[in-house]
């Protein structure tokens, strides 16, 4: 089985390479099967960057093939480098349970955008991703998922799977939440536009403000204070939250906001430069791309102010056929590179990373499309 799953994943690898050039040594080629050290395509799906004692760690989700590859078969993916060219394959850092365990990550759940970080104090590696119960789909279910490690590479220790600020209010909570009224039509869908009679209407926040919210979409950040924020698409996806976690990084503290209401994003991807805070986050179409948005605040708790699509040039209402996973800084510089999933439902295996050098103009930042680039003086590009 072990080498029937190489097998084909050299061919998929070979027959991709016929398409689009695999990425040559000391430079990114977006789009292209980029190999790791044993030659195969790395599987780190909706993933991360931990930088830890020098290296800087990739996790991600383990995708199979063909369309059952779309949810959890195997658990969350580990990689490692020294230079983010060079890949070396760490093994499964969190593995889903056997069918029959009834355990939340029972193989065959959806576990999605796994994300990583250190606390200082405790020594711990704490991960956080989007979970949702086996056979059930995106039906609302809507959890976070929490695992632990002595060990940056694992093997992770589940822990438990929340509901994110049960019995709390937001801290821009509004008058018509806490009157307790519930306004949603009886049968209504969220399609992912947006709504006329949005969030705050309906009320979704007090549907689940006692047994906490929905939390789909998400990510982490640990700011310069050492306090770790999970950023989520909540409230049926119509808004963001915006959550500081414990001081342990394993549950929540109750002190969150919501933004963006009404505005339906998901895929955020939080960093700071210069002490502004900024997103990049997609809208809701499904595994289908969509043009990109970002923001920028001074504050974590905002206000945040939309800047509206940061890709610049051809296919930016595609985000050049991807979506946002990750924004991190490049050790040493200050310099900041995204991370983007070209996503294969058909073929989840098969599924494309899109790393592009992101820039700054004023209180922007941008995207523009690059064949092939390397991390060298100002992003120093081969192609274009």
């Amino acid at each position: 089985m072990q080498m029937k799953h190489l097998k084909l994943a050299s061919f998929a690898a070979f027959a991709a390479c016929t398409l689009a050039a695999c990425a040559p040594s000391g430079s990114f080629t977006p789009g292209a099967v980029w190999e790791d050290n044993n030659g195969v395509h790395i599987n780190a799906h909706g993933g991360g960057i931990l930088y830890d004692d020098g290296i800087y760690y990739w996790f991600g989700e383990h995708k199979t093939e063909g369309k059952a590859g779309n949810v959890a078969n195997v658990g969350v993916h580990c990689y490692s480098s020294s230079d983010l060219y060079h890949w070396k394959d760490e093994g499964i850092a969190l593995s889903v349970m056997p069918e029959g365990s009834g355990s939340d990550i029972e193989k065959g759940c959806i576990l999605e955008r796994p994300k990583v970080i250190k606390n200082e104090k405790t020594g711990k590696y704490v991960m956080w991703f989007h979970l949702e119960s086996k056979g059930r789909g995106y039906d609302g279910n809507s959890k976070s998922g929490v695992a632990v490690s002595d060990k940056v590479t694992g093997p992770y220790t589940f822990l438990h799977t929340i509901r994110p600020n049960a019995g709390h209010w937001p801290l821009n909570v509004q008058p018509c939440h806490l009157s307790g009224k519930i306004q949603i039509p009886e049968g209504y869908g969220f399609s992912g536009g947006n709504l006329p009679m949005h969030a705050d209407t309906m009320n979704i926040l007090g549907r689940d403000m006692q047994g906490g919210q929905m939390a789909r979409d998400m990510n982490l950040f640990v700011d310069d204070d050492g306090k770790a924020y999970h950023i989520y698409s909540s409230e049926e996806n119509s808004t963001l939250h915006i959550s500081r976690l414990n001081d342990d990084y394993t549950g929540c503290s109750g002190e969150y906001i919501r933004a963006f209401v009404g505005r339906f994003m998901e895929a955020p991807a939080m960093f700071k430069k210069d002490g502004k805070y900024y997103l990049m986050m997609s809208g809701c179409s499904g595994w289908a791309p969509n043009e990109a948005r970002s923001a920028v605040a001074d504050a974590i708790f905002g206000d945040w102010k939309e800047l509206g699509n940061p890709c610049l040039g051809d296919d930016v209402e595609t985000t050049f056929h991807s979506q946002s996973t990750y924004i991190f800084p490049v050790q040493g510089t200050n310099k900041f590179i995204y991370m983007g999933d070209r996503w294969t439902p058909q073929n989840a295996i098969d599924g494309r990373y899109i790393w592009l050098p992101v820039e700054f103009t004023n209180e922007k930042f941008t995207l523009q499309w690059q064949n092939e680039w390397q991390i060298k003086g100002s992003f120093a590009l081969k192609g274009h």
